[in-house]
């Protein structure tokens, strides 16, 4: 399946052959931080044709320590998100948690993301597929590229066939990531458009201080890999002060970085696109 046969609504550029983007902030921290990046990120798109999906989660559940910053309530964050989408004309993407989330979170966005974590709870992915949205989901980081067939045919098995598989690395010992980009064409073998978020590859996760880590230094190395690799999207989440960030800014990238990597990025698609 095609990026374009998603037929994700306001989605620009897909006739462009250039890689889809979700990117956006980690989570919805204020309208101001969110529209800061939204209108950047759009100016970047339209300036390298780059089909753009903007991503935040209106909350985040998947935290380490009690005390650790989860959104500013549903409702208000999901309602940031519906004036992107209004004011801006992106599509836009969230996390869901829970299959309870699904209808609610499909009332404001155009893409229903589920977190690697949850990606073999059945309950959850039948949900979003009943809600008839496109699915990205994410590939646990404990599991194969190959395993995440399973995944795609709950959701197709539900009636809904408008499903993406996003990487974002896997378990190495404690602490660590690893990307295998064997799982790229792997996945692709499903038929389902395949992203690669180089970003959370980068993480280091459950440090002993309960916040996690990041090497935001190689995520150009990651997403020109990726696209050498054959991806069809990149995932990346970014943010004006990563330091600043409320959730996940150890690998964010900053977001005055964004336009040149993009720059590279788009260079390196349309090199790929001529063997």
């Amino acid at each position: 399946m095609k990026v374009n046969q998603l037929a994700i609504p306001g989605l620009q550029y897909t006739d462009k052959d250039n890689f889809l983007l979700l990117a956006g902030p980690c989570v919805v921290e204020s309208r101001d931080i969110v529209f800061r990046v939204a209108e950047h990120l759009k100016m970047v798109s339209d300036k390298y044709k780059i089909p753009l999906i903007f991503k935040s989660s209106y909350r985040k559940a998947n935290r380490s320590r009690l005390d650790s910053f989860s959104g500013i309530g549903d409702e208000k964050a999901l309602k940031i998100l519906a004036e992107v989408k209004k004011e801006l004309g992106l599509p836009v993407v969230t996390d869901i948690h829970t299959a309870e989330e699904a209808a609610l979170a499909a009332e404001y966005a155009d893409v229903l993301q589920i977190p690697a974590f949850l990606c073999r709870q059945t309950d959850l992915l039948v949900a979003a597929a009943r809600t008839g949205k496109c699915i990205n989901v994410k590939k646990g980081q404990f599991l194969s590229g190959a395993s995440m067939k399973f995944a795609i045919q709950k959701i197709t098995e539900s009636g809904n066939e408008r499903v993406m598989l996003t990487d974002r690395g896997n378990f190495f010992g404690y602490n660590d990531l690893v990307v295998d980009m064997r799982n790229i064409p792997v996945m692709r073998q499903t038929g389902a458009p395949v992203i690669m978020d180089i970003t959370h590859s980068l993480q280091q996760p459950n440090q002993t201080d309960g916040v996690s880590g990041g090497l935001p230094e190689l995520i150009e190395t990651i997403g020109r890999c990726a696209i050498a690799a054959g991806a069809d999207g990149i995932f990346i989440e970014t943010h004006p002060d990563p330091a600043s960030a409320l959730s996940d800014g150890a690998n964010m990238l900053k977001l005055d970085r964004f336009d040149e990597l993009m720059r590279r990025l788009t260079l390196l698609r349309t090199t790929i696109n001529t063997f």
